[in-house]
């Protein structure tokens, strides 16, 4: 018989490359050869360094009076380069804000932000005024044994620093990741505007982008389903301008006024403060229910767009309508989107739970992996413009944020890129506190008279003041009225009052609507003073008759879904729904949504237990006008695969003792070159020795790396190696979960038996040729053509053929 070839050896860039990428597991021994590029050169450097320090040699003079009033100096190692003190390997792409790398030695605080950057390499320990800390062990005593004194400012400086490193957390979108990069014009639009940006081809804007969470706290999960911010801080030569938006066009309130009702009733419940970073629960129920205009926002946070796949996978859109202004003052509406450049891909929920357990900084850790990998985050701005007069004619009002502006009708033109490539150096001087306002516009970008955002005008200054202080002045003696207070305002720093029951929002069905408007016989009523005395209409506390149509957007946005998306939908619905204890709220929810579609109430409803269906909720606009458009196909994650859909990627690949490597270290390396990390996971982290006589190194385990933290799994082939992975529990959860969440699985060889094991249908993989289920079985000579079959499923992100309602396994 002929021999069979061995097998070729691993390739040690790669490894060293792929294992370099990961900020949460590694090998148990680092790759050997010169290190591949500089991710695996701060690796290999920080384990040098690290290395040489193998104890605290100045730990036995710590003791005794003599060593006491001679403190000896600290170790020091000398770093092999400057990459191991880094924060991020991205600090070399520099702007005009960032600047360029931290100065040898310097704290340059004495432009860019390079002013601000300090690197203690080589310096000895001050304090912050200066002064050389001879001792940071030990503090002033009367003797070795004797009391702390007063006098020990360097003690008494560094414990009052700790003690106010903390400010106040953000009241919304309080948990967030940031990041650093540019903006690039692709040509003048200087017909529209006289804004910076907009003003010359290829003109770099640097750029801060922050992305949140909306109703969490700062310390809570990534994979939240919930609304995410989407902030972008210009630095232009003509001042600061920032986009602050989200990752949903449109949102769930049409004025201001009822900003603090959402906010109170999304947050968790004031009794017991439960549950955090969720919608699912009533209060929440309670009040979208009784407010019919957040209905087509409801479409979309019940969507896949609520747990999207990455900050990198996901759109941004500035919501509101804004005005571009041109140096001859002519003034159009205007409209922003940011569409990645890696497409808009989602997580699905069974996913998004899972992860939230295992890996609470999923979105933070996947939008840092990219920047450090060179895989950089890019979006396009779009924009939407189209005159008053046009406005006047559409069949909404598009001052109405609970409204979009069909791409049908208006399409989007695309005057930029941005493109992210710089992680902070540090999160709380950069992430934590950076401030962004609405109200900061420049020159060429101006408000429309939108309600809801002229609240956030005033709003997002003003949270800023109060993160340095409070808003329970009033609460003050000398500061308080002599007549009763009743109103749903909440908490806040010196709060006083202790209110009692659940609710502090309106409406409410949960306190009987209180407390209730006085109405105009008794309420505060503005004069309707007019601005100018040829208007027709001055100062009211009203909305436009179009604000009245709640439904057919929602409608729109549902019937613009794939089949698949609506069955999303309608699950998603059934989840938090059937969270809601009350079961009117769940009531009056359906049949709000009967006047949005009645196939998706009906499945909702049917997912309570719910029959017979409620009545519609009375519509406040009777008779809609018609809309322009029925279906919008942009409107469906899946319109936008991406145009380089694998970059960002990780592929589990499992490996145990007399593993056929040869395919998977070939496929390592195909991935690894379109942006994909490929892991070796095994029982443990460390060498296993293949089916050829080689090794190869996991650099992370089945059990610290759950599967469902990945894009996709391969299944390798060798008996030997297979029936050692049947023998651990976790390959079966693994196998399942990236069954369930619909990601491709490759099996080669023998490792059916592990499909077989874990229940899943072999036979799906009958419809490969028709493109279809993402699950490929191979037999081990026809390994080459499963991995070629496997990058081509990948691209594809989920295969939702066969996904099952409740799962098949």
């Amino acid at each position: 018989m002929p021999k069979t070839p061995k097998a070729p050896a691993p390739p040690k860039k790669a490894a060293a490359k792929a294992a370099a990428r990961n900020t949460d597991s590694g090998p148990a021994e680092l790759p050997g050869g010169a290190p591949a590029d500089a991710a695996a050169r701060k690796m290999a450097d920080t384990q040098a360094m690290a290395a040489a320090m193998q104890n605290q040699e100045q730990k036995a003079a710590e003791h005794g009076f003599a060593n006491g009033v001679q403190p000896i100096a600290g170790a020091v190692v000398e770093p092999p380069s400057r990459l191991p003190g880094a924060s991020t390997l991205s600090e070399a792409n520099s702007s005009d804000k960032t600047g360029t790398e931290a100065l040898d030695g310097q704290n340059h605080t004495i432009d860019t932000l390079d002013r601000v950057r300090v690197d203690s390499t080589g310096r000895a320990m001050t304090t912050n005024q200066g002064v050389l800390v001879a001792d940071n062990q030990n503090s002033l005593k009367y003797g070795v044994r004797g009391p702390a004194l007063l006098e020990d400012f360097i003690l008494r400086e560094k414990i009052t620093h700790f003690d106010h490193e903390r400010i106040p957390e953000r009241i919304v979108h309080a948990r967030g990741s940031g990041a650093h990069g540019f903006f690039e014009a692709y040509a003048p639009l200087t017909q529209y505007t006289k804004a910076a940006p907009f003003q010359a081809k290829g003109k770099r804007t640097p750029v801060f982008v922050r992305f949140s969470t909306v109703q969490g706290a700062r310390g809570s999960k990534d994979t939240a389903r919930d609304v995410r911010g989407f902030a972008v801080k210009f630095y232009t030569d003509e001042g600061n301008w920032d986009l602050v938006g989200n990752n949903i066009p449109v949102f769930f309130i049409q004025d201001a006024m009822k900003f603090p009702d959402l906010v109170h009733a999304v947050k968790p419940e004031p009794h017991h403060h439960m549950p955090e970073a969720a919608s699912a629960h009533d209060t929440f129920w309670d009040f979208v229910s009784l407010m019919p205009e957040s209905t087509h926002m409801l479409m979309w946070v019940m969507s896949d767009r609520a747990i999207p796949r990455s900050f990198a996978t996901m759109q941004g859109f500035g919501v509101h309508t804004f005005r571009l202004v041109n140096e001859q003052g002519e003034s159009r509406f205007c409209k922003f989107h940011w569409t990645p450049l890696a497409g808009t891909h989602s997580l699905v929920w069974d996913e998004a739970v899972k992860i939230s357990g295992a890996d609470p900084d999923y979105h933070r850790r996947d939008l840092w992996e990219r920047i450090e990998s060179g895989n950089y985050p890019e979006y396009e701005l779009g924009v939407q413009v189209f005159t008053e007069e046009e406005a006047d004619r559409y069949s909404f009002d598009i001052l109405d944020a609970t409204k979009i502006v069909p791409e049908e009708m208006v399409p989007i033109l695309p005057v930029g890129r941005m493109v992210l490539n710089r992680n902070p150096d540090n999160f709380f001087a950069e992430t934590e506190q950076v401030a962004f306002c609405t109200a900061q516009v420049i020159p060429g970008i101006d408000f429309s008279n939108d309600p809801l955002l002229a609240g956030r005008i005033h709003s997002y200054v003003d949270t800023q003041i109060s993160r340095l202080g409070g808003p329970n002045f009033h609460e003050i003696p000398i500061n308080s009225p002599v007549v009763q207070v009743h109103n749903n305002q909440r908490d806040g720093m010196h709060r006083q009052a202790i209110h009692r029951g659940r609710v502090a929002y309106e409406p409410n069905s949960l306190a009987g609507g209180c407390p209730f408007q006085a109405g105009a016989a008794q309420g505060f009523v503005s004069v309707p003073a007019r601005i100018q005395a040829k208007e027709e209409q001055g100062k009211v506390r009203a909305k436009p008759e179009k604000f009245a149509d709640h439904y057919t957007q929602a409608t729109l946005f549902y019937e613009s879904q794939t089949p698949v998306e609506q069955v999303h939908i309608a699950n998603a619905f059934r989840f938090e729904l059937s969270k809601v204890t009350v079961p009117a709220i769940r009531e009056r929810m359906v049949a709000g949504l009967r006047n949005a579609s009645e196939q998706l109430a009906k499945m909702v409803a049917d997912g309570l237990g719910m029959d017979p269906m409620p009545d519609p909720l009375p519509r406040a606009l009777p008779n809609p006008p018609q809309p322009e458009v029925m279906k919008s196909p942009p409107l469906s994650l899946l319109s936008r695969p991406g145009q380089a859909p694998l970059m960002g990627r990780k592929v589990a690949m499992l490996v145990a003792p007399g593993v056929v490597a040869g395919p998977l270290l070939r496929l390592q390396e195909a991935l690894l070159a379109q942006g994909v990390v490929g892991r070796f996971v095994g029982s443990r982290i460390g060498g296993f020795e293949t089916a050829s006589g080689d090794v190869v190194q996991a650099d992370a385990s089945l059990e610290n790396e759950p599967g469902f933290l990945f894009d996709a799994l391969v299944l390798p082939d060798g008996d030997e190696a297979v029936a050692a992975l049947a023998q651990d529990g976790h390959t079966a959860e693994w196998i399942k979960d990236q069954f369930r969440h619909c990601k491709t699985i490759l099996a080669m060889g023998a490792s059916r038996k592990l499909l077989t094991q874990a229940g899943i249908p072999i036979a799906m993989d009958k419809s490969l040729a028709q493109g279809g289920t993402g699950l490929i079985v191979v037999d081990g000579d026809a390994a080459e053509a499963g991995l070629e079959a496997f990058v081509q499923a990948l691209a594809k992100h989920r295969h939702f053929g066969r996904e099952m309602d409740p799962p098949l396994v």
